[in-house]
């Protein structure tokens, strides 16, 4: 059920993100600042005229994008807790054969294996060290995850300061343009910068907001699978504790 809502809740995000994104590229029909008539602008049309910083920000969001992705594939439950060798290590741990899990667990490194044979490491020391080494190894492992999902935090930071590097940019044109007119400046005469400090503005709001929510929601993830695994490692090492 849990795994469910999770996908579900993934989906809705992805479908806000598609959704902006077609909403960014419908054709908006505005005024060229530079020619008399209308024209439909979309979104490259939009990111030609924010200049260079409107590119930056492209990028930053193609990043964001492809970050999400990996993030599904590598994030996944099945992936740190692998159903066929949690299955294989609880078989081998009814038949007290601790030693092929600690050779399993080298084999097969990651999240789950590294947590299990750094207890089974302490194995002469008695339970409360083993469980010691549990938290602290499974506290190493989930900081590993948190490193890896920050660099979505780390974006929705950026692309907001990239907005308004554009809009100070855009202003700047703006008031350059007027400091070098001949008489009263027109309209049109500070469209073209006013208009790059808005839409670079807009860009920049528009890959943090999704930015965020993604990367709060693999940050819960990572918090649940994290408590998960702990789990699982200490209900392994029960019967050490029926033991002493």
């Amino acid at each position: 059920m849990g795994g469910k809502k999770s996908r579900l809740t993934l989906l809705l995000i992805l479908c806000l993100v598609f959704s902006a994104c077609v909403l960014a590229q419908e054709e908006l029909d505005i005024k060229n600042p530079n020619q008399t008539s209308d024209y439909a602008l979309s979104l490259w049309g939009l990111v030609s005229e924010s200049g260079l910083i409107g590119w930056i920000i492209m990028l930053v969001s193609v990043a964001t994008m492809a970050l999400t992705i990996e993030h599904i594939f590598s994030l996944r439950r099945d992936k740190l807790i692998p159903p066929d060798l949690l299955q294989d290590i609880e078989d081998l741990f009814e038949d007290e054969a601790y030693e092929e899990v600690m050779e399993t667990c080298n084999a097969d490194p990651g999240y789950l294996t590294n947590v299990i044979w750094a207890a089974l490491e302490r194995i002469d020391s008695g339970y409360d060290s083993m469980v010691k080494a549990v938290h602290s190894v499974g506290e190493e492992e989930s900081v590993k995850l948190q490193q890896k999902i920050s660099w979505l935090q780390l974006i929705s930071s950026i692309a907001p300061m990239l907005g308004l590097l554009g809009t100070v940019t855009g202003m700047i044109a703006a008031f350059w343009k007027i400091a070098n007119l001949e008489g009263a400046p027109k309209p049109k005469d500070l469209a073209g910068g006013i208009f790059q400090a808005l839409v670079t503005t807009c860009m920049g709001i528009g890959v943090a907001i999704p930015a965020m929510s993604i990367y709060f929601y693999f940050r819960n993830k990572v918090v649940r699978i994290s408590m998960e695994i702990n789990g699982v490692a200490e209900e392994l090492l029960g019967r050490f504790r029926q033991e002493v």
